[in-house]
């Protein structure tokens, strides 16, 4: 399954505390809820870049699955990660304590991130 493609957010469980968790300001998150998001993604074989607009605020992150690289978070810091793929549509990745899972069903991309402190990191 291709991700190629242009997705705007439709809905944000657990924002706050997920928010919260990783270290955004408290005037930010309250910016930021009401705010739908854009994520663009291009993909070509096992290589992706997403670049994800929210406001004015724009993260572009490249990556190739199963190679370690370089993101960039919410919050501004660059973390290294190894992203990996589950199945045909479903991209994961684990990196500091936070897990973030994002799936494509049809022409619907769900992104769901969590924190916990009990997070294996990705092999």
């Amino acid at each position: 399954m291709n991700f190629t493609g242009k997705y705007q957010l439709q809905s944000q469980e657990n924002f706050e505390p997920f928010m919260k968790a990783i270290g955004l300001p408290d005037e930010l998150i309250q910016k930021g809820k009401d705010i739908k998001g854009v994520s663009e993604i291009v993909q070509n074989g096992k290589h992706f870049k997403l670049t994800i607009t929210t406001g004015s605020k724009v993260i572009s992150n490249e990556f190739t699955l199963g190679e370690e690289c370089e993101l960039e978070t919410m919050t501004g810091e660059k973390v290294k990660a190894v992203v990996q793929m589950e199945g045909d549509n479903k991209l994961v990745t684990t990196f500091k304590n936070i897990k973030s899972e994002t799936e494509l069903n049809g022409d619907i991309i769900t992104s769901v991130s969590w924190c916990s402190e009990r997070v294996a990191p990705s092999a």
